[in-house]
C-alpha cells in the first residue's frame, strides 16, 4: 500500500508553507489530482533557479532531488526542458516557489 499524500494535498501544503514564511508560490500546471508527478521549480527573486523531481532511492524511499539548474546565461534551455517535461507527462503538477532558501520546503516535502 502506498502511503503517499494525494498530489493536490501535498501541493496545497507546500504552497501554504511557503506563503506563511513570506514567499510566493504558484501552480504553473495542474496534474492528476491524486497521483500526479510533482515537479517543483525553486527560485529566489529569479536567481538560483532549480527544478526538483521526486526520484526513487536505493533504500526504496522517494525524495526530491535537483534534476536541472538554470544557467543565467541561457535561461531558455531551462524553460525548454521544463516545457518538454510538461509535454511528456500532461498529468504532472508544476509548482514554482519563490523564496530565499526554497530548498528547505522541498527537501522536507513528502519524503
Amino acid at each position: 500500500m502506498d502511503a503517499r499524500l494525494p498530489a493536490h494535498v501535498e501541493i496545497s501544503g507546500l504552497i501554504r508553507a511557503v506563503e506563511t514564511a513570506g514567499g510566493f508560490a504558484m501552480v504553473l500546471q495542474k496534474g492528476e489530482r491524486d497521483a500526479g508527478v510533482i515537479l517543483v521549480i525553486t527560485t529566489s527573486s529569479g536567481k538560483n533557479t532549480r527544478l526538483w523531481e521526486r526520484m526513487p532511492q536505493l533504500d526504496g524511499s522517494r525524495r526530491f532531488v535537483v534534476t536541472r539548474e538554470q544557467d543565467p546565461e541561457n535561461v531558455r534551455e531551462f524553460d525548454d526542458y521544463v516545457g518538454r517535461r510538461k509535454a511528456s507527462d500532461p498529468d504532472c503538477w508544476v509548482v514554482e516557489l519563490d523564496i530565499d532558501g526554497a530548498e528547505r520546503f522541498v527537501e522536507t516535502s513528502g519524503t
